[in-house]
């Protein structure tokens, strides 16, 4: 007979295995069909920091402690300057060509670069959107590539892309206040049982054939074991998306540093842009993580306003 221990392992993230990448891309068709209001770039890619706590003033409505200061909790990201590699062409949600930009020294560690670059403009064939792949060089020797998407009309956004292409793209640029999504990777744990994996419930102390594990399978017939009896795997490395977190605070090193005597732990000192977020979201220390526009946005989270004080 089937083992009747009940098991809280959720089935939605099925099949549980390492990330492909350790920078998740994201599903712009969604977002820029979410933020339609919006313009300019969706989207920011950063490192994760460390978490600390924020000594914030609470100016949200109706709050029991409005007008007070209070601690939270908060994450802090920092987020380098981000340089355009590439501008991708679509149409009917295919890509029809690019036009590579960009033949910095720092590609060629990870990219063939053309000696002669073209122009924007020199894409003649038409099409009905727009995207850039854009790339970090921030902790690590290799930059880091990721597509981003815009918000807006098409000459808006071609527009955009040529003000950016020698700029680069910055935090403040993207974001402001209110609410990001965080896709990252999580913190890999390596080969674990189904206790942790699953939170299966221990069996007697002298039961047969082990402790933590099932007492069954799956039952003689059909006899096969199926994908939801909990058995050991992988546990952590996953690819996933931390919603609605809110921006407390969007600032340049230069103008207000934050950083410890000694550095963050683990991490080092700070020497770019940064983002304050409210939580915890996914990952490492140095982890690579992708900030995009909510996409599925929360009343009750987009009420809420705090003002920075403070780090503790």
């Amino acid at each position: 007979m089937a083992d009747k221990t009940v098991r809280s392992g959720s089935l939605q993230f099925y099949p549980r295995k390492r990330a492909a990448k350790i920078l998740p891309s994201a599903n712009w068709g969604n977002i820029v069909e979410r933020n339609k209001d919006a313009s300019g770039f969706l989207g920011v890619v950063c490192y994760k920091v460390g978490m600390v706590s924020v000594y914030v003033k609470n100016n949200t409505e109706d709050s029991m402690v409005k007008g007070k200061r209070v601690v939270i909790p908060g994450t802090i990201v920092e987020c380098p300057v981000m340089k355009i590699y590439c501008v991708r062409f679509y149409k009917d949600k295919k890509v029809i060509g690019e036009i590579i930009v960009s033949n910095e020294r720092d590609l060629k560690r990870r990219v063939k670069v053309p000696k002669i670059l073209k122009k924007v403009e020199d894409f003649k064939k038409e099409f009905d959107d727009v995207r850039v792949i854009v790339y970090v060089v921030g902790r690590g020797r290799k930059p880091n590539m990721v597509e981003l998407g815009l918000a807006g009309g098409k000459d808006d956004k071609l527009k955009l892309i040529k003000e950016k292409i020698e700029k680069g793209i910055s935090v403040a640029d993207v974001l402001g206040e209110g609410l990001v999504d965080v896709h990252g990777v999580t913190k890999g744990k390596g080969l674990q049982g189904p206790v942790k994996r699953f939170g299966i419930t221990l069996k007697a102390k002298k039961s047969e054939k082990g402790q933590r594990r099932p007492g069954s399978l799956a039952p003689w017939n059909p006899s096969r074991v199926t994908f939801r009896a909990p058995q050991a795997g992988q546990v952590g490395l996953f690819s996933r998306i931390a919603y609605n977190n809110i921006i407390l605070q969007v600032g340049k090193i230069s103008e207000k540093d934050i950083n410890k005597e000694s550095g963050f732990h683990k991490y080092g000192k700070i020497k770019s842009d940064y983002v304050i977020l409210k939580g915890s979201i996914p990952g490492p220390r140095k982890k690579i993580l992708l900030l995009t526009k909510s996409f599925r946005g929360s009343k009750k989270k987009a009420k809420q306003k705090f003002e920075v004080l403070g780090l503790r």
